[in-house]
This record gives structure tokens, C-alpha cells and sequence, in this order.
């Protein structure tokens, strides 16, 4: 067997390990074993039982720690584990790392196949591995972020009826987490589980707000805290809040309709010499060869070639961020 091949194909195992450790939690019937005998051991009167159920966290917490093994090569674990809880999803640093370790070996492998210098291999395959999990990341959150807003007013509008039929704040929160569905009634949901464990709802709003970062929900807790400090007729702040709230994302899609052309240009202006290169690269690899076999006598070890597309790159990204700054606009 060629080995460029048998090597191709050992990293693609290597890679497609990684990813189902990544995505693959630990098996549910377990998880609610554990959890009941911890529950029984913590209520139990007997010694013996009192003992295991320590060992068992203690057993838990040392498994916890070698798990994020890779979680500790992170310089940010907040931010990042900040991020992920905005997805909306169950990920864990951990899982977050070994998905950014499965594409680096992948991309790697795969640009050693087509014949390319180990550097470049594994400078490229590590780009990808930031590189595509962060863009995922960030892809969901916006979308998640966009279905919240969007039906954010409805929620608005729901609690105001509640208001007006004479519920108390607190049912109208109960309410909207199981009336509304998607993004909005899960974050209802979640802030009524941390009132329901002592929280004020202060507290449990701030916590939201911090995590979403939308300016929308910023605006409900400041209205809230606002009315408790000083009275007044809260569905009728709520309803004008709402109105304000719908106003808002018209103008947005009125913004996003007038800049649509300049959005477009943008992204071919800024993504067509990258396409091109590939679609060359891939059709006639010996053609661009030059540019990913590096030069000792050259500066820090790079071809000219390589200088010059380095140099065209970074002026093609002073004016890509230069049209994005002109395009964009803040409400």
C-alpha cells in the first residue's frame, strides 16, 4: 500500500475519533444511576452510605479534572465557556477542543497527501482547526440570537396580557417560558429555575442578559428594575417597550434591504481571489508548487511568492475591513 496513503488514512481515523469523542456525552442511564445513588447517599442516615457518596464525588471530581485535560490548553476558558452556554447547546470545553484537534489532524493529513511541506501542512491545519469550530460557534449564536429577538416582542406582549388580567410579575415570567417557544422560552425557563432556588430575579435577569448580550434584553431588565425602584403601571411600560422593540427590527430589515448590494460586493470582492487560488491549487498543484515549498535563503524561511501573497493578503484585509466598517450601521 502507498504509504502517503496509509498515512491519509490513519490521521482521517485519528480525526473522525476525536470528533465522536467530541460530540458523544456519557451514556444517559449511567448519568441517572449515578445521580440517584448520589441523592439516596446524601439523605441517607447511615454511615456507610454517607461514606460511599463522598467517594463518589470525590471519584467524580478527579474524573472531571483529567476530562479537561485539554480544556486547561485554552488562555481564555471563560470567555469560551461563555460562548458555548450562548449556543444554546450541552458543549463542554473539552468536547470544544477535541473537535479543533480532529479538523487540525484532518486538514494536515489531507494537505501532506496533495504533497505540501510539513510546515505549511500543519500551519494550515492548525488555521482550520481555530479557524472552522469558531465560525460554527459563531454562526449558531447569531442565529440563535436572531430567533430571540424576533420573538422576544411576542413574549412582551404576552406577559402584558397576563399583567393586565391581574397576574403577579413572577407567573407572567412561568407563563412565557412555557407558552413561547424557541430561544425566548428557554431563557424564561432558565430564569425561572434559578428564582425557584433562591435567586432574586434580579439576579436571575442579569445573569440572562450577560450571557445573550442582546441590547433588547437589556432594555426588559433596566425597565423592570426601573418600575420596582420607582412604581408606575408596568404592563403599559412593557407594551410600549414591545413597540419600540418591533420598531427597531423594522429598521434593521429596512438597513440590511438598502446595504444588501454593498454586502454582496463585499463578499466576492473578498472571497473570489481565495476560491480561485484553491480551484488552481487543486486543478494544477505543480503550477503553484512554489508557494507552498519554502526557501532557506529567503526572509524567515519564505519564498517571494510567499512574501507577496502574505503582503497581498493583509492589504486584502485592510480593505474588506474597511468596507465592512462602511456598511455598518448601529440602531
Amino acid at each position: 500500500m502507498d504509504p502517503k496513503l496509509l498515512l491519509l488514512i490513519l490521521m482521517l481515523g485519528g480525526a473522525l475519533v476525536l470528533l465522536a469523542l467530541a460530540f458523544s456525552g456519557p451514556a444517559v442511564g449511567k448519568v441517572q444511576a449515578r445521580r440517584l445513588a448520589a441523592v439516596m447517599g446524601r439523605h441517607s442516615s447511615a454511615a456507610e452510605n454517607q461514606i460511599e457518596a463522598r467517594m463518589r464525588k470525590a471519584i467524580s471530581t478527579s474524573a472531571q479534572t483529567q476530562n479537561n485535560a485539554l480544556a486547561s490548553l485554552i488562555p481564555d476558558p471563560e470567555k469560551l465557556t461563555k460562548r458555548l452556554r450562548m449556543t444554546g447547546k450541552k458543549w463542554t470545553l473539552n468536547q470544544y477542543m477535541l473537535a479543533c484537534a480532529g479538523i487540525t489532524v484532518a486538514v494536515a493529513g489531507f494537505g501532506l497527501l496533495r504533497g505540501w511541506a510539513p510546515l505549511t501542512a500543519l500551519f494550515v491545519g492548525t488555521a482550520a482547526g481555530l479557524g472552522l469550530p469558531h465560525k460554527y460557534v459563531s454562526m449558531i449564536i447569531a442565529k440563535r440570537i436572531k430567533k430571540f429577538t424576533q420573538n422576544f416582542p411576542d413574549a412582551l406582549e404576552l406577559m402584558v396580557r397576563g399583567l393586565r388580567s391581574g397576574l403577579p410579575i413572577a407567573e407572567t415570567l412561568s407563563v412565557v417560558s412555557t407558552e413561547v417557544p424557541g430561544p425566548v422560552g428557554e431563557e424564561f425557563r432558565l430564569v425561572n429555575e434559578r428564582i425557584k432556588i433562591g435567586k432574586t430575579m434580579d439576579q436571575a435577569l442579569v445573569e440572562t442578559a450577560e450571557r445573550l448580550g442582546t441590547p433588547e434584553f437589556q432594555f426588559f431588565c433596566i425597565t423592570l428594575t426601573i418600575q420596582r425602584e420607582t412604581g408606575g403601571n408596568l404592563a403599559e411600560t412593557l407594551a410600549n417597550l414591545a413597540t419600540v422593540l418591533r420598531q427597531r427590527a423594522q429598521m434593521k430589515l429596512k438597513i440590511n434591504a438598502m446595504s444588501s448590494e454593498s454586502k454582496a460586493s463585499a463578499w466576492i470582492i473578498g472571497s473570489l481571489p481565495f476560491i480561485v487560488f484553491g480551484l488552481i491549487s487543486w486543478i494544477n498543484f505543480h503550477y503553484m508548487s512554489p508557494f507552498y515549498t519554502p526557501d532557506p535563503n529567503g526572509l524567515f524561511g519564505l519564498s517571494l511568492m510567499q512574501l507577496v501573497g502574505i503582503g497581498g493578503m493583509c492589504w486584502m484585509g485592510i480593505g474588506v475591513f474597511i468596507m465592512a466598517q462602511m456598511i455598518n450601521f448601529e440602531i
